[in-house]
C-alpha cells in the first residue's frame, strides 16, 4: 500500500473531500486488550475474562472502546506522510461515535477523508473524517471526525 505524500499546506489542499486512504488490518488479540486494560486502569470483565465473557452478552471478551480509538495514530500512519514539519498535535475530536463491539481477535482498519484544511497563521490544520472498520462487518466499531495541526518549516 502506497502512502499519500504531503509536503505543504497547498498539497493538502488538493486533497479536500476525497478519501485520501485505507489502512492495513490490524488484529486485536486479548494480549493487546489486557496491556490496554493494565495501562488504563479498566480491567472491566467484558474484556480481561474470558470465562466469564464467554457466558455475556457477545459470548467472547470485547476491545475496549478507548483502545480501537487509541490505534488511530498508528493506523493514520499507514496512509499518510506529511514532511517538512516542525510537530504534528493531535487537536481534538468530534461526532465519535462508538458502532459496534470489537471482538478480541477480529481485524480493524481506517478508512479517511479529508473533510477540510485551513491555514491559521502558518499552522495548517485539517480534519478529517474517520472510520475504523471490522472485518467483515456492516458497521463500523468507531467513526468521527479528527482535527490535526501541522506546523509545517
Amino acid at each position: 500500500m502506497s502512502k499519500l505524500v504531503i509536503n505543504s499546506y497547498d498539497e493538502f489542499e488538493a486533497h479536500v473531500g476525497q478519501v485520501i486512504g485505507t489502512s492495513d488490518w490490524l488484529e486485536v488479540p486479548q494480549e493487546r486488550i489486557n496491556l490496554f486494560a493494565d495501562a488504563t486502569l479498566d480491567h472491566q470483565w467484558i474484556h480481561v475474562d474470558q470465562e466469564r465473557a464467554a457466558q455475556g452478552p457477545f459470548g467472547q471478551t470485547i476491545v475496549h472502546g478507548y483502545l480501537t480509538l487509541s490505534l488511530l495514530p498508528y493506523l493514520w500512519q499507514q496512509i499518510i506522510e506529511v514532511n517538512n514539519l516542525k510537530m504534528m498535535v493531535n487537536y481534538g475530536m468530534d461526532k465519535m461515535k462508538f458502532g459496534q463491539a470489537v471482538l478480541s481477535g477480529q481485524r480493524v482498519r481506517l478508512v479517511a477523508t479529508l473533510q477540510s484544511v485551513a491555514n491559521l497563521r502558518g499552522i495548517c490544520r485539517i480534519e478529517v473524517k474517520f472510520t475504523i472498520e471490522i472485518e467483515g462487518a456492516k458497521k463500523p466499531a468507531l467513526s468521527g471526525v479528527a482535527t490535526f495541526l501541522y506546523h509545517f518549516n
